[in-house]
């Protein structure tokens, strides 16, 4: 348990919120509602904006505007940054690639993964992603279904190879671990660190009032920057852990509102 209470609750969300690549469970999404309804929530991951709609937003029917108003969407590990008003959301900065930029990453990571074995054949869509402000390798594709995904690398073994073996061939860029067969690729010194040290600024809501929670926290997943930057951070292991959690955070936060 937090040993003091968030006033801004931020999480990752894929295998923190919900499962890969698929919709929040109702359970969830009443929970998320709820918690908007106390403290300011960021969620911050490797997807773009259209997942995080078909996944979150599109989800949270009962929410209110003024719901909507204290969430925080930073999609593409932080490189994206959308706030809701006036019945829209907004894109508030994007940190995005030149040309350059985006085609050595393509090549690289390509070059990388076909040199490794890790080049599948058998695919559930394209294998890269240009997301505008990040590079993304899919080794089975964005479509591809969630057991398939969890039985290609469950060790975490293969992407870290990939990752270190990028990083070699892009020493300007960052390579970072993504989701569960991903590896994505932003500007230098971009990863979920930067994304909560801007979430700072821009709301600010110090560090040490934020809470974390996230799947990938151990050293070589892309929540670990938050974990470094001093962040309190709540580890979990999929979407029925982070509802138990918040079952157990939302009455303490509410009373606190309520008090005078």
């Amino acid at each position: 348990m937090t040993t003091t209470l968030p006033r801004l609750v931020a999480f990752d969300l894929d295998d923190t919120l919900a499962a890969s690549k698929s919709p929040l469970d109702p359970r969830m999404a009443e929970l998320m509602v709820r918690l908007l309804g106390v403290v300011d929530v960021c969620v911050i991951s490797g997807g773009q904006i259209a997942q995080f709609h078909m996944q979150l937003i599109d989800n949270l029917d009962t929410a209110t505007d003024d719901d909507l108003a204290r969430l925080h969407l930073m999609p593409t590990c932080g490189t994206q940054y959308y706030r809701h008003s006036e019945g829209a959301w907004n894109q508030i900065y994007a940190e995005y690639l030149n040309d350059d930029e985006k085609a050595r990453a393509l090549a690289a990571v390509e070059a990388a993964a076909r040199d490794l074995g890790y080049w599948e054949a058998e695919t559930w869509g394209p294998i890269l992603e240009d997301r505008g402000s990040q590079i993304t390798f899919s080794a089975l594709g964005q479509g591809a279904p969630v057991v398939a995904k969890s039985a290609w690398d469950p060790s975490g073994e293969k992407k870290n190879t990939l990752r270190e073996a990028v990083q070699v061939l892009l020493p300007d860029l960052e390579v970072r671990s993504g989701g569960s067969t991903s590896v994505d690729i932003t500007r230098q010194g971009i990863d979920k660190a930067y994304g909560m040290l801007k979430l700072a600024t821009l709301t600010g809501v110090p560090l040490d009032e934020m809470l974390f929670v996230g799947d990938r926290l151990d050293e070589n997943g892309n929540d670990y920057p938050v974990k470094v930057l001093g962040v309190e951070c709540v580890a979990v292991e999929g979407w029925e852990d982070t509802a138990a959690f918040l079952e157990t955070l939302l009455p303490q936060l509410t009373d606190a509102a309520a008090r005078p």
